[in-house]
């Protein structure tokens, strides 16, 4: 058997094993999803969503894009955080990076890649802000893990800005943004423990008070 045809074979023994257990439970799957989660992670195959954080199929929306790079011209990001806020009505939001990320390192390694650097060029702007934090590290992989969690931090912040979110804030309803990291060396995840409301200067410039109806 091929690896290509693997797949499909670990999708029927999959199938097997949830039928096994309930009968019915693709079944219940097409009435519809109610995730209470909407997790915005890396695209790097050592990061399944699901898999780190034990969720089971309608429990988790998912984004995956190299970095974990949030930026508000990102119209497919844009797109999957309005389900989520607006139409789903999700709880949480969660930024999540990892440790040994190579698009972090490299957004900062001083060499060309390609097309893949103007996505990056985002990374790079979170090196500016922070600089000298990061330039007093001397540690290369110290700093490099460091710039993982300070991406993560923007990436929250930008978050925390756009209109979705702030239109649920402005009508009182809970919706928790947070930034986490996952380390592949033990397979843990690490909340950082952002606090939109209180870690953010200048945070004010993004606050509705015409909610309005929504565009």
């Amino acid at each position: 058997m091929s690896t290509y045809e693997k797949l499909f074979e670990n999708n029927r023994r999959w199938v097997a094993e949830r039928t096994a257990n309930d009968a019915t439970y693709f079944e219940k799957l097409t009435k519809g999803q109610q995730p209470r989660f909407l997790f915005i992670g890396c695209s790097d195959s050592r990061v399944p969503a699901d898999r780190i954080t034990g969720s089971e199929p309608g429990e988790m929306l998912v984004h995956r894009n190299v970095a974990n790079v949030v930026v508000p011209t990102d119209l497919n990001l844009m797109s999957v955080l309005q389900l989520a806020v607006e139409v789903l009505e999700v709880e949480h939001v969660i930024v999540c990076g990892h440790y040994g990320c190579n698009g972090v390192a490299s957004a900062v390694d001083g060499k060309a890649h390609g097309l893949i650097d103007k996505w990056l060029y985002a990374i790079k702007d979170v090196y500016r802000i922070y600089r000298h934090e990061l330039d007093a590290i001397s540690d290369p992989d110290e700093k490099r893990r460091r710039l993982v969690e300070l991406n993560v931090r923007e990436a929250v912040y930008r978050v925390s800005s756009t209109s979705f979110v702030q239109r649920a804030w402005s009508t009182e309803r809970a919706v928790h943004v947070h930034g986490w990291v996952y380390d592949i060396r033990d397979g843990l995840l690490r909340d950082l423990e952002i606090d939109p409301d209180n870690d953010f200067d200048g945070g004010e410039i993004y606050q509705l008070t015409d909610i309005g109806p929504r565009p």
